[in-house]
């Protein structure tokens, strides 16, 4: 394997999901989302990934755990920080200092970790 090409996330509500990815992060929808899935661009389209319904049965399973998806962003972490707040989005603590850069995370509806790093 040399590269991940894609990744999506089984959730409970697509629509619920689907309002928080655009309304809360900020994430464009793509045009080749459908009724199963909404797959999201984000930073000018470079990265991209989905969420969907489930694969399989998910009734009773913690979703999440383990996952985080990490996107890389233009402008200060501080200020990203300070919009999500705002939003109501869930932060898992502080300003993260780590080797790749500045990190702050994210939960999402079902549990799922989405980091966004400021580059060194």
């Amino acid at each position: 394997m040399r590269k991940l090409d894609f990744a999506s996330l089984q959730v409970r509500d697509l629509e619920v999901s689907k309002a928080f990815y655009t309304n809360k992060l900020g994430f464009e929808l793509s045009e080749m989302s459908n009724q199963y899935a909404c797959v999201f661009k984000f930073n000018k389209g470079e990265a991209s990934f989905a969420i969907r319904t489930p694969i399989g049965d998910i009734e009773g399973k913690e979703l999440g755990v383990g996952a985080s998806l990490w996107f890389a962003i233009d402008g200060k972490i501080e200020a990203l920080q300070s919009q999500l707040t705002q939003k109501g989005v869930t932060l898992l603590g502080e300003i993260n200092h780590t080797p790749f850069g500045k990190t702050i995370m994210a939960k999402d509806p079902d549990g799922y970790i989405i980091t966004f790093l400021e580059t060194k």
